[in-house]
């Protein structure tokens, strides 16, 4: 089993998206994530503008948050349907009791498919949750068979389709107070 791989289920120590791990987080970081979380493409200045700080305070601040962690990244939201990928499904995953050592490896080979879009390590009666979009009932049964029920660490798979995403965009993810920087 591989030792202190951020991301792995069994990374030993803080892994980089652990805020925990991080600075604290003071009110000008919460007006900052705000916003980020609400439009990522937010310019700095108005970013700035509206937290109260200097342009180059406010990039600073940005920064130190990306690299404590808090900030995991900016990414593009695509609608996998414009791909041709529109049933989109959670597939819930056990592992074979023996081969619980090799939950990472697992782990990343899913995540290495085209159709998986996330892959969540869960507490529960099963071990991950695969977030997958596939073109056709068809290509989610072929996914299933080739890459889950086939593989020999899998126990067994539990497939629940998505008939809608709702994301709700109102307001940032709460974030523990702390005082100060």
């Amino acid at each position: 089993m591989k030792k202190n791989v951020p991301g792995t289920p069994y990374a030993e120590g803080p892994r980089s998206n652990d805020v925990r791990a991080g600075a604290p987080i003071d009110d000008i970081d919460r007006i900052l994530l705000d916003q980020l979380s609400r439009d990522a493409r937010t310019p700095n200045n108005a970013l700035a503008a509206l937290a109260g700080i200097a342009p180059s305070t406010c990039l600073g601040r940005v920064r130190s948050l990306i690299d404590c962690g808090v900030i995991r990244g900016f990414h593009a939201d695509i609608d996998p349907a414009t791909l041709g990928r529109d049933l989109q499904a959670m597939i819930a995953v056990r592992v074979q009791a023996n081969a619980r050592q090799h939950l990472g490896q697992l782990a990343e080979q899913l995540a290495t498919l085209e159709d998986v879009l996330n892959v969540y390590f869960i507490a529960g009666a099963d071990d991950y949750l695969i977030h997958v979009a596939t073109g056709s009932s068809e290509e989610l049964r072929r996914f299933v068979l080739d890459h889950l029920s086939a593989h020999p660490a899998v126990a067994s798979t539990e497939t629940i389709l998505i008939f809608e995403h709702v994301r709700p965009r109102l307001r940032a993810p709460q974030v523990e107070q702390s005082s100060g920087r």
